[in-house]
């Protein structure tokens, strides 16, 4: 009698299924938390956090549902019109409201409570409107990474009544991304964005100017493929962060002539490419341990 193959177990198929029941569970769990919110609003940037947990709060049906943005000059207006489409598509009334955060003196100092201050003012905005139209459950989507971060505006969104479910359910940015996924959001894998005042380094003054030549720059970057960019503005001198993966790319005399020669025009007179790549944090190495990064 000829021997029977000994067969063994797919156990990379067994390794993606216990996957997939995992995260079918952590979305099911994070649902059952947020029917305890009746009428939400959701602080809403239009990024793959807020996006995320906007979706998951339409998915309980809340009684009621509110998606409110808040626009300054931070914000590039490619991001704004982003956030409108996005909360359209999932179907929630969206709010957006206008701020001229350059008014806020505490702001411009651009010291170490910047962010502090800055969202103060803002949640202070979402909140107040939210409190208008009847709902008091507030919430933002920081997620369980950004507490390794330094961000005071963390405090303030605590001190104005912020609840922050995606800590609650310990999600990661890992998560967020699959769980995205999953829910088939076109967020999943957008690249990730703060606010352009972290382009600007501590204590110097932020101006209409500076935050103006950072957008373009990064705007000019984006549409040459480079999708994750940071400009950091130190003065007359921009210095260039992409991708690890991209820097050799961006090196290229040619692209390189063309970023020189669109930056000159944008008002910085030199460029400057970082070799190491984007990494959070580059804009605070002069702060002790580094412990204070700037998205």
């Amino acid at each position: 009698m000829i021997p029977l193959p000994v067969l063994k177990p797919n156990l990379r198929f067994i390794s993606i299924n216990k996957d997939e029941m995992n995260y079918n569970k952590k979305l099911k769990d994070f649902e059952k938390k947020l029917t305890k919110l009746s009428a939400v609003a959701v602080a809403f940037s239009g990024g793959v956090d807020s996006t995320f947990l906007l979706a998951a709060a339409k998915k309980i049906n809340p009684k009621k549902l509110l998606a409110i943005t808040v626009s300054s000059q931070f914000v590039p207006e490619r991001e704004i019109e982003f956030a409108k489409r996005i909360a359209r598509s999932i179907g929630v009334q969206h709010i957006c409201l206008d701020v001229d955060i350059l008014e806020n003196e505490e702001v411009v100092r651009n010291t170490l409570e910047r962010c502090y201050y800055c969202k103060k003012q803002m949640f202070s905005l979402i909140k107040e409107t939210a409190e208008n139209l009847g709902v008091k459950s507030l919430v933002h989507a920081v997620n369980l990474d950004d507490l390794k971060d330094f961000r005071p505006g963390l405090k303030a969104a605590k001190e104005l009544g912020f609840y922050s479910p995606l800590v609650d359910a310990k999600y990661t940015k890992a998560d967020i991304r699959k769980l995205s996924r999953k829910l088939g959001l076109e967020t999943w894998d957008k690249p990730s964005q703060s606010c352009l005042a972290t382009r600007i380094p501590y204590h110097e003054k932020i101006t209409a100017k500076n935050i103006i030549m950072v957008d373009k720059a990064e705007f000019f970057l984006q549409e040459l493929g480079f999708a994750q960019v940071r400009v950091r503005c130190h003065g007359k001198i921009a210095r260039v962060e992409v991708e690890p993966g991209l820097v050799d790319r961006i090196l290229n005399s040619d692209i390189r002539q063309k970023i020189s020669k669109e930056f000159r025009k944008i008002g910085f007179e030199h460029t400057s490419i970082d070799i190491d790549g984007y990494k959070t944090g580059k804009m605070n190495y002069e702060i002790s341990d580094n412990k204070n990064p700037q998205p």
